[in-house]
């Protein structure tokens, strides 16, 4: 059975395929893209990003497939972080 891949589309306008479970910061950073770190457990936050519109925390979450369409990730970001 052939392994469907993923289409995303980054920050950055870079374009990636990636398979269902993938780890979202290895497959950002073959697009050219850091997504932000902190604890890596998901406790602060600080990685979030949203796909299609929804907030996830890449650190707990790996690549899930949405049959219907592309998955658009842009990063979030907390007015209480920025400068």
């Amino acid at each position: 059975m052939k392994e469907t891949k993923i289409k995303i589309r980054w920050p950055n306008n870079n374009e990636t395929y990636v398979s269902e479970g993938d780890d979202w910061f290895l497959c950002a950073k073959k697009a050219g893209l850091e997504i932000p770190t902190g604890c890596l457990t998901g406790s602060c936050g600080a990685c979030e990003i949203d796909v299609n519109g929804e907030t996830i925390r890449p650190c707990i979450s790996g690549i899930k497939n949405n049959k219907e369409c592309t998955l658009r990730v842009s990063l979030t970001t907390d007015p209480f972080w920025e400068n």
